[in-house]
Formats: structure tokens, sequence, C-alpha cells
């Protein structure tokens, strides 16, 4: 995929809301380009963007360590 513009986003639960257009985030984790079209996980909380169900599990993993 041609990425062109990094997107600054607000995360909200269930949806996001576009501050600065643009074609792609960047994921907090892995570094890896994610299209607007295909983000699905995101913390609300720490506003950060996961490229995959395993980036989100890795981080809240971090984030619950006891």
């Amino acid at each position: 995929m041609n990425f062109k513009k990094e997107a600054k986003i607000r995360y909200r639960p269930a949806t996001f809301e576009i501050i600065t257009p643009g074609d792609y985030v960047v994921c907090k984790i892995s570094g890896k380009k994610i299209s607007l079209k295909e983000l699905k996980y995101w913390n609300v909380d720490l506003q950060e963007p996961y490229y995959s169900y395993i980036e989100a599990t890795k981080r809240f993993n971090e984030l619950n360590k006891k």
C-alpha cells in the first residue's frame, strides 16, 4: 500500500476522530503503518493505535504486569 501522509487521530470508544487528515497511523508497538480503513485496535486512555490484536494484547499484558 502506498501511504502518503500520517493522520492525527483522537481515539474514542468504538470510533475515532480525525484531527489532521491523512491515510495512515503508526502502530505504537510494531511501528507498522496502518491504513485508516484497516484501523480496528487502539487504546482510548493511552491514545495509541495497534496494528492487530497481537500488538493490542502485547500492550495490554505490558500494562497489567503484577
